[in-house]
């Protein structure tokens, strides 16, 4: 089988490929199509560079003749390209609407004229906005409270509307929050590790009452790849864990396996429209078979020892040679 990769030097993209590599009996190709934005870096996949099986394409999903010309000869298609950070999106809504819709569009429609077989797209749970109480399932209201969530939302029923309209065989993952290796700090669990490490304290928005639900991005690869093999096109699929935490909690977590035992943690002001709590039910995907196999507590230190062993990662000119 051959994949395509949109996104694949980035955080999910490259652990995605990781993945393939370690679990799939019959993979016959697999191509990265990046940007190489400040989020894409060569190192996340460098353990491949020398299997054949690999291409690397440097390639931008905004550019139709370019993607097109890429995608050409392949069976799956993995969509991860996407503008994912919040704060960014506030400062600057323009780019996000412009990767994450349009550029889907050209997705859709390069997976349509070419004949893939399926197109995952991965999407987030932030599309369903904030929730009180309660999690929400795949026909959840959509009610994104940011710029880079609505632009998910957006490009999510674009590419509903591909299934229904084309009849192309899409199918849609809404994951919580993501943490593992390669993952930039610009996200919590690494800003929060890099400052620890440095002797700083760690940045928490308003109170830290914030809750969010997270999964090892390992897992999120298994749920992905569950939806692809057992998975019905035209579907969603949610993809969380049931496990939350507050960001205040998850502070203390971090300090707790870092061994630090002096409170170092400091309040800044909130964000702009700060969702209050983010949960998905995840039944639907576990009639497929989908179940989580890393505990938080296990993929916490999994994570943090990555990142104390590769502090050179953070650093942009480690990271493009």
């Amino acid at each position: 089988m051959r994949y395509f990769v949109t996104g694949g030097a980035g955080f999910i993209g490259s652990n995605y490929v990781a993945y393939l590599f370690a679990t799939e009996k019959n993979l016959s190709a697999v191509t990265i199509y990046d940007k190489f934005t400040y989020a894409g870096n060569p190192k996340n996949y460098e353990d491949y560079l020398d299997d054949p099986r690999l291409t690397v394409i440097q390639g931008d999903i905004c550019d139709a003749q370019a993607l097109n010309l890429a995608m050409k000869d392949h069976d799956y298609v993995i969509h991860f390209a996407a503008e994912s950070h919040v704060d960014r999106s506030i400062e600057n809504a323009s780019y996000f609407v412009q990767t994450n819709v349009a550029g889907t569009l050209n997705v859709l429609e390069a997976c349509f004229r070419l004949g893939v077989q399926t197109l995952i797209h991965v999407s987030t749970d932030e599309v369903y906005g904030s929730l009180l109480t309660g999690s929400a399932s795949e026909d959840h209201l959509l009610k994104p409270n940011s710029p880079y969530a609505a632009s998910k939302a957006s490009s999510d029923l674009i590419a509903r509307s591909y299934f229904v309209t084309h009849g192309l065989d899409v199918r849609i993952t809404r994951c919580c929050n993501n943490y593992g290796r390669y993952q930039f700090p610009e996200k919590v669990i690494p800003v929060f590790i890099r400052a620890l490490s440095g002797g700083g304290s760690v940045p928490i928005y308003g109170n830290g009452d914030n809750v969010r639900e997270w999964v090892h991005v390992d897992d999120h690869c298994q749920g992905i790849q569950a939806v692809l093999k057992k998975g019905t096109a035209g579907e969603i699929y949610n993809i969380g864990t049931g496990y939350h935490l507050t960001n205040s909690d998850l502070a203390q977590a971090i300090m707790r396996e870092m061994g630090i035992t002096e409170n170092r943690v400091s309040y800044v002001s909130d964000r702009k429209g700060h969702d209050f709590r983010y949960s998905v039910n995840s039944h639907k995907i576990a009639e497929i078979g989908f179940l989580p196999r890393i505990s938080f507590q296990v993929g916490l230190s999994k994570t943090i020892d990555w990142y104390l062993g590769n502090q050179g990662w953070f650093l942009r000119e480690e990271r493009l040679h």
